[in-house]
């Protein structure tokens, strides 16, 4: 019987480094699918995201950084990749099962790592105002609905 045991042991030992492995690959995949799903042209792939493409191609000085640069927490590389991951495998789940939303709206999580990526790029300019106000409340062709929308008097 304690052969046996020792035989389920290293069965489930199996099972979990198999898993664990899968799991790896599934999560960080080859260096070319990461640099694939890091693209604002991968991002732009779902429909309800196009209009949000189109308006960050067309406007301002933000069109040369990527979606993950402002959207994902850069304040250590595994807080990147758990966000980057849990955010992505929710958006794979919203698309396919159909429930995906005509209009897409940023989480209160989102617009907090969207605030702490403008004050990280932007430093030296805002170092002086108050950092609790968002970005967005006076910067309004940043929310990319608005993008491009010219207000007149």
């Amino acid at each position: 019987m304690s052969a046996l045991k020792k035989h389920r042991w290293k069965i489930l030992l199996g099972i979990v480094v198999l898993g664990g492995a899968l799991g790896m690959f599934l999560g960080f995949g080859p260096p070319q699918l990461l640099a694939k799903t890091e693209s604002p042209l991968f991002c732009s792939s779902c429909h309800v995201m196009e209009s949000r493409f189109e308006a960050w191609f067309n406007v301002g000085a933000h069109r040369t950084i990527r979606c993950v640069d402002c959207h994902l927490p850069h304040e250590n590389l595994p807080a990147y990749y758990v966000w980057k991951s849990v955010d992505g495998m929710k958006d794979v789940l919203v698309f396919y099962s159909g429930r995906t939303p005509e209009t897409i709206a940023i989480s209160e999580r989102g617009k907090k790592f969207v605030q702490a990526n403008c004050i990280r790029c932007h430093t030296e300019r805002v170092a002086m105002i108050d950092q609790d106000r968002r970005c967005w409340d006076c910067h309004r062709f940043l929310q990319h609905q608005l993008a491009g929308v010219r207000m007149t008097n």
